[in-house]
């Protein structure tokens, strides 16, 4: 298995995210978490994956000096892209009431780049998944916010959550991806390193 290929390697994860620190358990993969800051700002004129691909490459950018032989830093990023706009983490309960509204009775794409570094190489995976929220009466989206508090998640909604189980109507793509870790890209990356 993929963890006996990789037992000469360590697996650095860069990334506070609960939900992914579980799938990288779950992909019975040995990794330590180490985390660094960083602001997460882009240029204004970036769209879709070239905005997850640009912060998944800038929050590897402080481990490059410190990697050594056989280490494999994996960063990543995922944003909800609605209507030629980008929702990521909420600031407050408002916003994340507003970018659910937005998001009831319409598509969404969820973009997450996942960035590979070692020593000598960088590589960036991409998967988009399509979701259909139904229409979602304010009193939901009030009760959901106020429960669950998601101002930490992109779009301000988890898949896995309640909302999740009450308003998508249709997805198109990876699961685990609107969870925020594309794991058969994660997998199959490491498995060709």
């Amino acid at each position: 298995m993929l963890k006996d290929t990789l037992k000469d390697h360590t697996i650095i994860l860069a990334s506070a995210s609960p939900r992914r620190q579980q799938y990288f358990k779950e992909l019975e993969l040995d990794f330590k978490i180490v985390l660094k800051p960083v602001k997460e700002l882009f240029p204004n004129h970036l769209q879709e994956e070239e905005i997850t691909n640009y912060l998944a490459l800038l929050k590897a950018a402080p481990f490059k000096n410190e990697l050594v032989e056989n280490d494999i830093l994996i960063t990543s990023d995922t944003i909800v892209w609605h209507n030629n706009e980008q929702l990521g983490k909420p600031k407050d309960e408002a916003e994340a009431i507003a970018m659910l509204q937005k998001l009831s009775n319409s598509w969404h794409r969820v973009i997450t780049s996942v960035c590979f570094t070692t020593t000598n190489t960088q590589k960036i995976v991409r998967h988009i998944t399509k979701v259909k929220f139904k229409a979602l009466h304010l009193d939901e989206i009030k009760h959901y916010v106020a429960n669950y508090k998601p101002l930490d998640k992109a779009g301000a909604y988890g898949i896995q959550e309640w909302i999740g189980l009450i308003a998508i109507e249709e997805i198109q793509g990876s699961y685990p991806n609107v969870v925020g870790l594309p794991t058969h890209l994660v997998y199959k990356t490491l498995a060709s390193i």
